[in-house]
């Protein structure tokens, strides 16, 4: 049964999303196939084993690609020919960018660049939402949320990579989609989305503190937990892809003023620290256990990340949905259906939406 989501305004419509492997784009190649989009995902294999794509079967059309390809993804993309394009492919790992950096500066930067040179080509494209990470910003570790007019920048390859696949959307929108020449030279509209530290079932990354905790309980370990005192905005996976969806609605429609770069997080009064979060999860899996170390590679790591998201409140009117408490909660519960052979997503999808 499809969902009559956002009055329609995705079904029949030919989606392309990159990374659909990944954590994120799995939950969202659900989401449109289920609102009756014809979706095409584009990406690499899933980037672990298990991996939330292979936990369904979603129905729509997989081609295994690489973003840096550009002569394959041109060719995908011009015989699909998209009417919105959802960019989420990428390098998404902070502490993976220092094993290999120009892995993730090719993957995040290139691969940016070459999903508007290819999106320049196509003649039915009306929409593309690219998405980065809050890590795009100068991060200065003050107590304040970015806001979208806030400088980019990075210290990490990752965050620089994301910092710079921000810089190429807008100057791809300045230089071969200005809003001023909408519907005389061009019809597409770009808009990019800035959002971190999503957390969900059926992410099992390496290095990320979700998983590393699921991976100890399943093992009987303790978890070791570094920068236990770094805070951070944690959001269900289903929160930003709506902002995303509902960006995309407004693209769709032709309204200029949405194709600009856009924020999604909680409210800044719920930004918890990590070790808030593993005791969050403890209470309601009691099994974990941890234990705070100091990590052995001597890499930065930003100690304090808030974004304003006042923008997305005020003028696109989305909201979270799900506190700190009930996102941890359907994160764990997530995880404790699927070791015992149930998969919740598309009931999880449908509780958030009927809210």
């Amino acid at each position: 049964m499809e969902w009559s989501l956002f009055e329609n305004a995705y079904k029949g419509k030919k989606v392309i999303i990159t990374g659909h492997t990944g954590f994120k784009g799995s939950w969202l190649s659900l989401i449109l196939k289920k609102m009756g989009a014809d979706v095409l995902g584009y990406s690499l294999t899933p980037p672990t084993s298990p991996s939330h794509f292979d936990c369904f079967n979603w129905g729509g059309e997989s081609v295994i690609g690489d973003i840096r390809d550009l002569e394959n993804m041109s060719k995908v993309f011009q015989k699909f020919n998209p009417d919105v394009i959802c960019h989420l492919a990428a390098q998404p790992i902070v502490r993976q960018s220092y094993v290999d950096p120009l892995e993730t500066l090719n993957i995040n930067i290139m691969g940016t660049a070459n999903i508007f040179e290819v999106s320049r080509k196509l003649k039915n494209l009306k929409a593309i939402i690219s998405v980065t990470s809050d890590k795009c910003y100068e991060n200065k570790n003050w107590v304040w949320g970015y806001r979208e007019t806030d400088p980019m920048g990075g210290f990490d390859p990752y965050s620089v990579s994301k910092g710079c696949a921000e810089l190429i959307t807008s100057s791809y929108r300045s230089s071969f989609f200005n809003i001023s020449d909408f519907g005389k030279s061009h019809q597409t509209l770009i808009a990019s989305a800035r959002a971190g530290n999503v957390i969900g079932g059926g992410d099992w990354a390496q290095d990320r503190l979700i998983p590393d905790v699921i991976r100890a309980i399943q093992k009987k370990e303790i978890v070791e937990i570094r920068n236990p005192n770094a805070s951070r905005p944690w959001q269900h996976v289903l929160e930003p892809l709506k902002g995303y969806l509902m960006l995309g609605v407004k693209l769709l429609n032709g309204e200029t003023f949405y194709a600009d770069g856009w924020n999604f997080g909680p409210p800044n009064s719920e930004s918890f620290s990590v070790l808030k979060v593993v005791q969050q999860m403890q209470s309601f899996w009691p099994e974990i256990n941890y234990k705070i170390t100091q990590s052995e590679l001597n890499q930065h790591e930003a100690h304090l990340l808030k974004l304003d998201c006042s923008k997305a409140v005020d003028s696109l009117k989305w909201r979270p949905c799900w506190d700190f408490e009930k996102t941890i909660e359907n994160t764990v519960e997530w995880y404790q259906h699927y070791y015992n052979n149930e998969v919740i997503s598309l009931k999880q999808i449908e509780e958030y939406f009927s809210k």
